[in-house]
């Protein structure tokens, strides 16, 4: 599996994660009260499991360069890895970035 498939499925659980966040945040609000019963709580805990197969999870969603699709060394001002912020800060196609020396 390529890059480019794992950038796809990365904006994949975006999406379902975004679509499924009032849905979700709901289901966390019932499982943390405290002040309601325990089944209550143990139910909205396992709605909150089985939420579009635990594809809704924002801890699913990893960022990415959009460059290359490296999962690791990614600045997520500019969504770009380390070594493509420097090709294109140094190329001058960043605006208001600029090589700084002390």
């Amino acid at each position: 599996m390529g890059a480019k498939a794992q950038v796809i499925r990365d904006i994949r659980k975006r999406l379902s994660a975004e679509q499924f966040e009032v849905q979700r945040r709901a289901y966390l609000f019932v499982a943390r009260n405290t002040t309601l019963p325990a089944t209550v709580r143990h139910k909205a805990q396992l709605g909150l499991n089985a939420l579009n197969g635990g594809e809704g999870r924002l801890g699913a969603v990893k960022s990415r360069c959009w460059e290359t699709g490296k999962a690791r060394g990614v600045m997520s001002k500019f969504g770009l890895a380390r070594f493509q912020f420097r090709l294109k800060a140094l190329n001058g196609e960043l605006p208001g970035v600029h090589k700084s020396s002390w």
